[in-house]
C-alpha cells in the first residue's frame, strides 16, 4: 500500500476534466456574437451545439469501449486533443466565415472530445469508490453541470478584451493543457490497491451479484429499461431547459429580467441536483431514487400546467431541473449496481446514446408544438404522460432485476 494512489486525487482529476468539457453548456453565450460577426443565422449557430451533443452521445458508446480496452488515461488524452482542437478550429471557422467548418469543428470534432471526456472518469471513479458510488459519480458529473457558470463569465470577459476568434484560440489551448494533465491522473485501481474493507465492497454487486460484459448487458431487458428511463428523463429536462425563459414569460407573464434570473437559478439546481440525488441514492438505493425522480417530475409538470403564479412556476422548474441533473449522476451507479463494474465504461457509453436521441427529440418536440399550437400546454401534457410511463418502468425494474433473460445470457457473445 506504500505505492497506492489516493482515490480522492483520481476523483479530483475527473471533476476537473468534466469542468472543462462542461463548458459546452455555455454555448448560448457565443451564439449572438458569432451571428453578428459572421452574418450567420442564430439558428444555424445554435445547431452546432445540437451536433456536438449528438456526437457526444453517439461517440460515448465506442469511447466507453476504449476505456475498458485501453485505459481512462488514453480516452482522456483523446478527449483533450479533440476538444481542444475543436474549440480552436471554431475560432478559425469564425475568422474564415465557413459555416460548414463550424459544424465540423465544434459539432463533430468537439463532440467526439465531449463523448470521450464524459465517459473517461465516471466508471473509473466508481471503481475507486465502491462504498460511495452515488457520491463519487455525483461529484464528477456535478462538475459538468456547473461548468457553464464558470465558462460563461470568463468567455464574456475574453470576448471583450481579445475578440471573438482569439477567445476560442485561448480556450482551446487552455482546455487542452488542463485536460491532458488531468487525464494522466485518471487510472483504474490496481488489484489490492484499495483497503480490504473497500475492496470487499468492490466485489459485491448489490442487486444481481453478477459481473456482466457490455455485450451481455445490452441483451438484457434491464439495460433497455434503464435506457428508456434515461431517455425520458433527458427528453423532458432538455426540452424544458431549451425553452425555460419564454415558457415562464408566456405562461405566467414573468418579466424578461425575472426569467433571466430564474434561468440562472435553475442552472444551480441542475448542478446541485446531480450531487444531492446521487448522494441520496447511496442511502435509499438507486431503484427507489429513480422512481422518486419520476414522481417529482410528474407532480412538478402538473404544477407548471395549472400554476399562473411566477414564484410557484419557478419553484416547479427548479425541482424539475434537479431531477434532470439527477438522471445523469444516478444512472452510472445504477448500471454498476445491476451489471457490475467489469465493463462499466462500455455499458455507460451505450446508455449515453439515449442522450443523443433525447437531445434531438426534447427541444424539437417543444418548439414544434409551440410553433404550431401557440402554447406549451400540449407538450407539457405529453411530458407528464411519458414521465408517468417511465415511472411505471422504474417500478417494474425494481421488482425484476434478475429476469430469466439475464440468468440465461451467454457467457460469450
Amino acid at each position: 500500500m506504500s505505492h497506492s494512489r489516493n482515490r480522492y486525487v483520481v476523483a479530483g482529476a475527473g471533476i476537473v476534466l468534466h469542468l472543462m468539457i462542461g463548458g459546452v453548456y455555455a454555448w448560448s453565450v457565443f451564439t449572438k456574437p458569432i451571428a453578428a460577426q459572421t452574418g450567420w443565422k442564430e439558428t444555424s449557430v445554435s445547431f452546432a451545439f445540437s451536433i456536438a451533443i449528438f456526437f457526444l452521445g453517439m461517440s460515448a458508446a465506442f469511447m466507453g469501449r476504449l476505456v475498458e480496452k485501453f485505459s481512462p488515461t488514453v480516452t482522456g488524452t483523446i478527449s483533450a486533443i479533440c476538444y481542444g482542437v475543436g474549440i480552436a478550429l471554431t475560432g478559425v471557422a469564425i475568422n474564415t466565415h465557413y459555416l460548414w467548418l463550424l459544424f465540423v469543428a465544434y459539432g463533430v470534432i468537439g463532440g467526439l472530445g465531449l463523448g470521450a471526456g464524459y465517459v473517461t472518469p465516471v466508471s473509473t471513479i466508481i471503481r475507486w469508490f465502491p462504498d460511495k458510488r452515488g457520491l463519487a459519480t455525483g461529484m464528477a458529473i456535478m462538475g459538468f453541470g456547473f461548468a457553464a457558470l464558470l465558462t460563461g463569465p470568463v468567455a464574456q470577459k475574453l470576448m471583450g478584451s481579445v475578440g471573438l476568434s482569439n477567445t476560442f484560440f485561448i480556450l482551446g489551448a487552455f482546455y487542452f493543457i488542463v485536460m491532458i494533465i488531468a487525464a494522466q491522473f485518471i487510472k483504474k485501481p490496481r488489484s489490492g490497491e484499495l483497503p480490504e474493507a473497500i475492496e470487499a465492497k468492490a466485489k459485491n454487486v448489490s442487486l444481481t451479484n453478477h459481473q456482466y460484459t457490455a455485450n451481455q448487458a445490452v441483451k438484457t431487458s434491464a439495460f433497455w429499461a434503464l435506457w428508456f428511463m434515461f431517455f425520458i428523463n433527458i427528453t423532458t429536462g432538455i426540452g424544458l431547459v431549451s425553452a425555460a425563459s419564454p415558457m415562464a414569460q408566456g405562461m405566467t407573464n414573468m418579466s424578461v429580467t425575472s426569467a433571466a434570473l430564474m434561468v440562472g437559478i435553475i442552472g444551480l439546481f441542475n448542478g446541485f441536483g446531480r450531487l444531492a440525488w446521487a448522494t441520496l441514492s447511496d442511502h435509499i438505493g438507486r431503484p427507489l431514487t429513480y422512481t422518486l425522480i419520476f414522481i417529482v417530475d410528474v407532480l412538478m409538470l402538473a404544477v407548471l400546467l395549472v400554476s399562473k403564479q411566477p414564484t410557484i412556476f419557478a419553484a416547479g422548474l427548479c425541482l424539475l431541473m434537479s431531477c434532470y441533473g439527477a438522471g445523469f449522476s444516478v444512472i452510472p451507479a445504477y448500471l454498476g449496481d445491476i451489471f457490475g463494474t467489469k465493463e462499466l465504461g462500455a455499458i455507460h457509453g451505450y446508455v449515453l446514446t439515449a442522450w443523443a436521441a433525447a437531445g434531438m427529440v426534447g427541444p424539437v418536440l417543444l418548439s414544434w408544438t409551440h410553433q404550431v399550437l401557440g402554447n406549451y400546454y400540449v407538450t407539457l401534457i405529453v411530458f407528464v404522460i411519458i414521465d408517468f410511463i417511465a415511472m411505471a418502468v422504474s417500478v417494474l425494474i425494481r421488482r425484476n432485476f434478475v429476469t430469466s433473460e439475464q440468468k440465461n445470457v451467454a457467457v460469450d457473445r
